[in-house]
């Protein structure tokens, strides 16, 4: 799922090459995608495109006129930069990848698509992005909150700090990739309770928190769309590395299932060297 570095860096990649272009028009293949019918999507065309921002994993396309295009990526969605279209021909609806494009008067443009079955992609086309559910719901940003706004977000909600950390309307930004690698640098286990925490356990998941998504906005900046998806899995320490030493200390990289997620930890950096059990099983939380 896209988080917050490669929405940062979606959003920056649309400011270089999309903003001062005018809108051709607005095409749907998937209806299902489109959340909202007032205003059209006819009322996209003739307008320029004027910035793009990101709302925590939000991506915010606008408009003159104050327009915006606001999608979720959800867990399979992607952004895809055309520099030329194959056809001018509109999109029909129809069971393919694609869910929506915008095409811009140079004849480049961009493709919205999600891959399997799922189909949890969501657009938006509102005047107003507060008017978009997950956005008026959002914590404060991971990567803008200062110490105080962040220990504060987590402390409100009492629960596993991996669970806390990926709810949107706790801190906006993290999924589950990111969360296990600041729960990594932190050295913190993610079974930790939230209000357990010392004072410089939450100061030093701060600031690993505003390091790991630094540094990964860093390097995702000035990559084009197609590359951000491999540029995440080279920075990644041990989300996705299960069976792999830690770069960090050399032990294994081990996992914990969930019905339809997992998260990777590494024992001696994390967790005392003890293997955390099942989520619901285990008695160690640290």
């Amino acid at each position: 799922m896209p988080e917050l570095p490669e929405v940062e860096a979606l959003a920056g990649y649309l400011r270089q090459r999309a903003v001062g272009r005018r809108v051709d028009r607005l095409e749907v293949a998937a209806i299902s995608a489109l959340k909202t019918y007032d205003p059209a999507p006819t009322a996209v065309a003739g307008r320029t495109v004027t910035d793009a921002r990101r709302h925590g994993k939000f991506l915010d396309v606008v408009f003159d006129g104050d327009l915006h295009l606001v999608v979720h990526l959800a867990r399979a969605g992607w952004l895809h930069y055309r520099e030329a279209f194959a056809s001018t021909v509109p999109l029909r609806p129809g069971k393919g990848p694609i869910a929506l494009r915008v095409r811009l008067d140079d004849g480049s443009g961009f493709d919205l698509t999600e891959a399997g079955t799922q189909k949890k992609l969501a657009v938006y086309l509102v005047t107003d992005p507060q008017t978009v559910p997950g956005v008026a719901k959002l914590g404060p940003d991971a990567l803008a909150a200062d110490l105080a706004a962040f220990a504060g977000a987590l402390r409100s909600r009492r629960g596993q700090v991996k669970g806390v950390l990926t709810d949107q309307a706790v801190l906006a930004g993290v999924g589950n990739a990111y969360s296990d690698e600041i729960l990594h640098a932190a050295k913190l286990s993610p079974f930790a309770l939230t209000d357990r925490l010392t004072d410089d356990q939450m100061a030093t998941l701060h600031a690993a928190t505003r390091r790991v998504l630094g540094d990964a906005v860093t390097r995702s900046l000035g990559q084009r769309a197609a590359e951000l998806k491999g540029e995440k899995r080279s920075g990644l320490k041990v989300h996705a590395r299960t069976g792999l030493p830690c770069p960090v200390c050399g032990d294994t990289v081990r996992e914990v299932s969930f019905a339809d997620s997992s998260l990777q930890y590494c024992p001696t950096c994390q967790t005392g060297g003890k293997p955390l059990a099942d989520r619901r099983l285990s008695k160690l939380v640290r």
